[in-house]
């Protein structure tokens, strides 16, 4: 079934799933380049025949879904949802995969509504789990048993929870600095993992290196199509949890850029089918020590700088989608903003104890960004906003103990002196 297609990013040349998929390209065969300490070069798009999907399938039955099953929208995704294939291989798999069905909530900061999608409650407690679970599902139809993938943690471990549901060899390259909850979160599902004497950066390059000589599919961010995807995913659910009538801004925690650019895409494709009549404006929000992407919009120009930031999971120097981030800023009207690692973990402390989520720093990332932008007058009265959260706090206890302070035990006698109990 021919469905779908490959276009490059950069050089806009299109290619036949046949041509990628057969011979596992990752990037663009004309234009592609994957360079140490730089963004990728010729990242692929999928693209679908979004005139007849158009025709076919109208938004008033697709409003009728719940939220956390994809493959409710089979003609959006890479998978041969026609061939028996999918019977054999993929549909046996949904019932373990289904995300958080209830991912939007709404909470009240200050005067004002804010709706909050919340996927640190997928079944590895992250946002990566979309990427994860598309992907791991396109290995089992082509046949493939391993996957490696590098991360800083949550994709990690969202890759190793998958495979291990899935019944799949995974392989992390992780670095060594990685926060020990998802150290032990991805040894846990049984994963094989590789810790990297340097950054994320690194890890990413060396994974790139051995998963082709090993020959194991590689699921690292934006180098495989199926990640963009997967994140897409987002858009679809915020879509369906909201009745089709999406947020007039959201603010997205940016590392590597692929989330920003996948919600981009979700967005952008709605808005071909005629669903959405605007998109969202995307918010990309990054730590002052990993902020590649705010300089690049600033200069267009890309300096590696080594990134350095409390909150792991959107650190990298060399943001490996880089463009089509910035691209997805651009053409929705958005904005790119750097915070504090003290703003962040604020933010991750007024999510804990007003809003009763308990987030990872990089997931607190969005709120640290709409708080900043509120001061700014950038945002109006009327705007309707979302904040991302994308990952769970049990992940990096760390960034938890910054602003618990240790607790001390006393005797029964001592509490009861305490509370002047006789």
């Amino acid at each position: 079934m021919n469905h779908y297609h490959y276009k490059c990013s950069q050089c806009n040349a299109t290619f036949s799933k046949a041509t990628i998929e057969e011979k596992f390209i990752y990037l663009c065969p004309d234009c592609g380049k994957a360079e140490k300490n730089r963004p990728l070069e010729g990242v692929l798009l999928i693209e679908y025949d979004y005139a007849a999907i158009a025709r076919k399938v109208k938004a008033a039955a697709i409003l009728d879904l719940k939220p956390g099953s994809f493959w409710d929208f089979p003609w959006l995704y890479p998978l041969e949802y026609n061939h028996k294939s999918f019977t054999k291989t993929v549909s046996q798999s949904l019932a373990k995969l289904i995300l958080n069905q209830h991912p939007t909530l709404i909470q009240k900061i200050d005067d004002r509504q804010i709706y909050i999608f919340d996927d640190s409650r997928n079944p590895t407690l992250s946002f990566k789990d979309r990427a994860s679970t598309l992907l791991a599902l396109k290995a089992k139809q082509l046949g493939i048993t391993e996957i490696a993938a590098a991360s800083t943690g949550n994709a990690g471990s969202s890759l190793a929870g998958i495979c291990a549901r899935l019944g799949l060899k995974s392989h992390i390259f992780a670095p060594a600095k990685i926060p020990e909850a998802k150290r032990l979160q991805i040894q846990a599902y049984g994963a094989n993992i590789y810790l990297v004497d340097g950054d994320y950066d690194q890890a990413f390059d060396l994974c790139l290196e051995l998963a082709q000589d090993k020959g194991w599919y590689n699921r690292n961010t934006a180098y495989n199509p199926l990640t963009i995807e997967g994140k897409k995913t987002a858009a679809f659910d915020i879509f369906l949890s909201m009745h089709g009538d999406v947020p007039d801004i959201i603010f997205i925690p940016v590392g590597d850029g692929v989330i920003i650019s996948g919600i981009y895409k979700g967005f952008w494709e709605l808005k071909q089918l005629g669903w959405i009549k605007q998109m969202p404006k995307l918010i990309a929000v990054q730590s002052n020590g990993s902020d590649a992407l705010v300089r690049y919009l600033q200069s267009r120009v890309f300096e590696f700088r080594a990134a350095s930031s409390i909150a792991d999971s959107i650190c990298a120097g060399a943001p490996r989608n880089l463009y089509l981030a910035a691209r997805s800023v651009e053409e929705t009207a958005g904005e790119a903003i750097s915070v504090t690692d003290e703003e962040i973990l604020s933010a991750q402390k007024y999510i804990s104890q007003k809003m009763g989520i308990l987030t990872e720093p990089a997931a607190a990332a969005s709120l640290a960004g709409y708080f900043k932008l509120r001061r700014e007058k950038f945002i109006e009265k009327n705007d309707r906003i979302m904040l991302l959260l994308t990952g769970n706090g049990l992940k990096d206890l760390a960034s938890l103990e910054c602003w618990n302070r240790p607790v001390e035990s006393r005797s029964i006698d001592e509490w009861k002196a305490y509370f002047d109990i006789k």
